[in-house]
């Protein structure tokens, strides 16, 4: 997957600036996420299926702690 150049920030990412959140970029075949703290580095990216149980999955590990 090449760099995507649609990164969006989360909506949970707070005031301010919203420099501490996650950004997400989706690709027909891929979605990526990263650090807004440190967009330079290599995203983390999945098979666009598998994403939504990579989300389900943290949810369920920590009902508390993700919206």
């Amino acid at each position: 997957m090449t760099t995507p150049d649609n990164w969006r920030k989360s909506s949970y990412s707070g005031g301010g600036d919203g420099n501490n959140c996650v950004e997400i970029a989706t690709a027909p075949t891929h979605i990526a996420i990263r650090d807004s703290k440190t967009p330079a580095r290599t995203p983390l990216t999945f098979p666009a299926g598998a994403f939504t149980p990579f989300i389900e999955t943290l949810k369920s590990a920590h009902p508390n702690e993700l919206p």
